[in-house]
């Protein structure tokens, strides 16, 4: 691994791990425990800008995202964020086979939205909790998708200075 990987690696997840604990108990995040569904602001964006380093890291993001969210609040929503490691490895081998960032993101989506139902289905309270969290996933993915993107075109110039 790069010294740039392992940099803008431990950024992301020292995000991922902090998003859980800082929005915790604050309007930037919803939770409703009879569902185990959890939507907290901007929570998939280090995640998804992770895809960007590579795979390896992506995996380590998407881990540290699952500790966060496990301390925080419960195992269950931990066995969610855990799929962040899992579409994260799929967008980033994407983008290492120049496939562009958006199209990564729109792949990971019934990835993440599957494997977030999925987790509740079995872990939770059912499937009619994972269902609805599946389609919570789908909403909460495609805003933070957004965001992602934003972030990406704003540091761009940074990642990828170009001649002066």
């Amino acid at each position: 691994m790069k010294t740039r990987e392992i940099a803008v690696g431990g950024l992301l997840t020292a995000l991922a791990l902090i998003i859980p604990f800082a929005f915790r108990g604050t309007p930037l995040q919803l939770f409703i425990p009879t569902l185990q569904y959890s939507a907290t602001f901007a929570s998939h964006v280090p995640s998804m800008l992770s895809m960007l380093v590579s795979p390896l890291v992506a995996a380590i993001v998407g881990l540290g995202s699952a500790i966060g969210f496990t301390i925080t609040l419960n195992p269950v929503i931990g066995a969610r964020a855990f799929t962040h490691a899992i579409w994260g490895v799929v967008g980033a081998v994407m983008i290492r086979r120049n496939a562009p960032f958006w199209l990564a993101l729109v792949v990971a989506l019934p990835i993440h939205a599957v494997g977030e139902g999925v987790a509740v289905w079995w872990l939770g309270p059912g499937f009619q909790a994972g269902a609805l969290v599946a389609a919570g996933t789908v909403v909460h993915h495609a805003i933070d998708s957004i965001i992602s993107l934003a972030v990406f075109r704003l540091a761009l110039p940074v990642l990828r200075p170009g001649p002066a």
